[in-house]
Parts: structure tokens; C-alpha cells; sequence
């Protein structure tokens, strides 16, 4: 497992650990690169994560670790509740898309921990309040959950298209994004760790009944449909169970009321 500043900013800030001996964030990603591409040619399967030096200031205080040593740093790689920001490094560019994800990984891992508090334990199977065990009903609700995300995108049709959606929690708002192929044939391209967070956070508002808004939009169409491609932005909300189509604007897309769900194979 592997720890990867992603910014110059956090580079800089780093610096007092001596985490690295290069002189600045664009030599420490080609070392970086280096390290990746010769532990998976050894070992075969890497994972990284990033390395927020906040979080990482903040784990050494309450834990009364030295930021400077080694062991904290893989204390605080290794830590339990972060394993939700892990990403699998494939030999990507980490120029490219692979810091970005990282990136997105912590957020999305805060907020799974945010979701798997509201799902009392359940959507990572700790042990719920007053040690009792993960409500069994959770997993019921994580597949209506599914089941919802299924029939935005059968109404929608092929095209490539980002799916936004959140949910008015305790503690916060829960947030997710995915961008989402669907090609003619039904299959659909879509990361892992998106669709997981797509579906943690649709449960939560399903278990909590909690408000909800969730916005489809892309480009609808494929080259089997004689290359017409149209704009399209659907949109629905929820009370805290039913999903039903609804005009809204989020993060600065406006989506007309989408499709009836219920009327969706």
C-alpha cells in the first residue's frame, strides 16, 4: 500500500516529515511512478491512497505519534476506517486521471463512512450502537438501492452520461457522482468505487428516509442509431422513499422531470 501526495500545496507541507527526498512535487511523481511500476512488477496487485497531510497531522495527534518516523506514516496508511479511500494502481500515468481519482477516493470514502454511520454499521459490517449487531433489513434497501440506479439508466438508453444524486443526512449532506457508458448492447462502463458510492448513499436516504434529488445527464444516443446524439438532463426527487420525476438544478446542471421509474423494466 502505498501513501501519494497529490498537489504541490501538500508536497510543500510535507516537507518538515521528510517523506521524500525530491526537490519538488514533479520530481516526487516520477519517483513516485518509479516506486508504483517496480512494486507491481514484485508483488503483482498495489493499492494507493492519498496522503492527506491534515488527516495525517490529525491521526498522529490523537493516536500521540511522531510525524516524522516511518511507523506512523504506515500506521496511518493501514488505518481500519481509511480502507474505503483505496484505490487499485494498474500502471496508470499518475500525471493523468490516477491523481485526480485519488483525490476523489478520500472524499468518497468520507462520505461512505458518513453513509455507513446513518446505515448503523451495516454497509461495512462493524458492530452498530450499544453493540448490536448491522441491521440484516440494510441489505434489502441496498438492493432497492441498486435496483434504483438500474432503471435510471435502462430509461435512459445508451449514451455516455453523469449520474449526480444526494441526500439531506444528519451531519451533513451526502453526496455522488458517476460517470456512466452505456452502450447499445446494455453494458454499461462505469468505475467500481462510483457505483458503490452511488448505492451507499441512494440506502442511507432509502433507511433514513431522507430527502433526496438525483440528476441524469450526458448525451443520449450511439453510432447504432445512425450517429444522432442529443443533449438530455432528467431529473428526480425524493421525500425519503419514492423517487419521482421532478425539475431541479444541481451543481449547476438544470434537468427537465425524468422518466417514471416505476414504469421502467
Amino acid at each position: 500500500m502505498t501513501g501519494i501526495l497529490t498537489s504541490a500545496e501538500d508536497f510543500e507541507r510535507a516537507r518538515a516529515w521528510h517523506l521524500t527526498d525530491a526537490p519538488d512535487f514533479d520530481a516526487y511523481l516520477l519517483d513516485t511512478a518509479v516506486l508504483l511500476a517496480d512494486a507491481l512488477r514484485v508483488f503483482g496487485s498495489v493499492q494507493a491512497r492519498m496522503f492527506h497531510p491534515e488527516d495525517f497531522a490529525d491521526f498522529c495527534l490523537l493516536h500521540g505519534l511522531d510525524p516524522a518516523e516511518s511507523a506512523s506514516r504506515d500506521r496511518y496508511l493501514v488505518n481500519p476506517p481509511l480502507q474505503t479511500q483505496l484505490l487499485p494502481y494498474q500502471g496508470e500515468e499518475l500525471g493523468g486521471d490516477f491523481v485526480p481519482r485519488l483525490v476523489r477516493a478520500r472524499e468518497d470514502g468520507l462520505t461512505l463512512c458518513h453513509a455507513d454511520l446513518l446505515l448503523d454499521g451495516a454497509l461495512c459490517g462493524t458492530v452498530g450502537a450499544e453493540g448490536a449487531e448491522p441491521d440484516p433489513g440494510v441489505r434489502v434497501l441496498y438492493e432497492r438501492a441498486s435496483e434504483l440506479f438500474r432503471r435510471m439508466l435502462v430509461g435512459a438508453g445508451c449514451g455516455a452520461y453523469e449520474l449526480r444524486c444526494a441526500v439531506e443526512g444528519p451531519g451533513g449532506r451526502l453526496e455522488a457522482q458517476a460517470r456512466i457508458l452505456h452502450w447499445e448492447d446494455g453494458v454499461v462502463r462505469i468505475n467500481d468505487e462510483e457505483l458503490d458510492l452511488v448505492r451507499a448513499v441512494l440506502c442511507a436516504g432509502l433507511y433514513r428516509e431522507l430527502p433526496g434529488a438525483a440528476l441524469l445527464h450526458g448525451i443520449q444516443g450511439s453510432a447504432a442509431s445512425c450517429g444522432e446524439y442529443r443533449p438530455v438532463a432528467w431529473g428526480w426527487r425524493s421525500t425519503g422513499w419514492d423517487w419521482t420525476p421532478s425539475a431541479l438544478h444541481l451543481d449547476e446542471v438544470e434537468a427537465a422531470p425524468g422518466f417514471s421509474l416505476g414504469s421502467v423494466c
